[in-house]
């Protein structure tokens, strides 16, 4: 416990074998109490290292939900066992564990209720062998982004996020899609509901084993970022209501 608050790590995993091992060495249980993994129906060993680890909670999807599927799965779990803090962490080793007792630290203090762990921050993300190309891609998104919400994130694509409780319980993240642009929808959701979030300096890397999506995929994520953001402000003119901005009744 965290002064007396239930910490959670959560991990969205795919084809993960060889990655999961270094992820979770470096997770700093003075302050995780407990692990997920959901497996979307890898086709690797994931599992069988998951239970290796001994991971207690695990997870696994039939067939492939898609990473937006998973991350629902993650999220239900860790309420159901009463975490005060969820940290979203990727089990590709892309994101360095050992910035979460910061990322608690911050929701702790009651001045966030949603911490990003951001690449663009400090020049993460080039160090770290990100693609130029994605690069630019996250980079161009992101401007037309906080253009179009009125917002000053850093970067609306890190996959390294860590939430309060009552955040994830005020939001209806259950009619997300399925697919990788859930994230920018949760993200839209949090602003939507009046939720400020706070951004750390993330190293990263980017190496053969660790996850990443191809071109043809980046370019449809990207079309559904935009398309999030439409939503968004379309919705603060109340011009629309969509029902991903549906707030939740506690």
């Amino acid at each position: 416990m965290y002064f007396g608050k239930k910490v959670i790590v959560v991990m969205p995993a795919y084809n993960a074998e060889k990655t999961l091992r270094a992820t979770y060495a470096e997770i700093p249980f003075e302050i995780v109490d407990e692990v997920i993994l959901v497996d979307d129906a890898s086709n690797d060993n994931t599992v069988q290292v998951a239970y290796e680890l001994g991971i207690k909670h695990i997870i696994r999807h039939q067939k492939n939900l898609g990473y937006g599927g998973n991350q629902k799965t993650c999220y239900n779990k860790a309420l159901e066992l009463n975490a005060d803090y969820i940290i979203m962490l990727h089990p590709d080793y892309q994101y360095t564990p050992k910035l979460i007792p910061a990322m608690v630290s911050i929701l702790h203090s009651g001045l966030y209720s949603v911490v990003l762990g951001s690449r663009i921050l400090g020049n993460g993300a080039l160090k770290g062998g990100m693609p130029i190309y994605k690069y630019i891609f996250n980079r161009i998104l992101t401007l037309i982004q906080n253009f179009i919400m009125a917002k000053k994130l850093s970067e609306y694509h890190t996959g390294y996020r860590a939430f309060t409780r009552q955040v994830l319980q005020n939001i209806n993240y259950q009619a997300n899609s399925n697919d990788f642009v859930f994230d920018n929808q949760i993200i839209a959701q949090i602003f939507m509901a009046g939720y400020d979030i706070a951004e750390v300096t993330c190293p990263t890397k980017y190496f053969e084993d660790a996850s990443s999506i191809n071109f043809y995929r980046s370019v449809v994520y990207g079309w559904g970022v935009l398309k999030t953001s439409i939503q968004y402000r379309l919705q603060k003119w109340n011009i629309i209501h969509h029902p991903i901005f549906k707030q939740l009744d506690l």
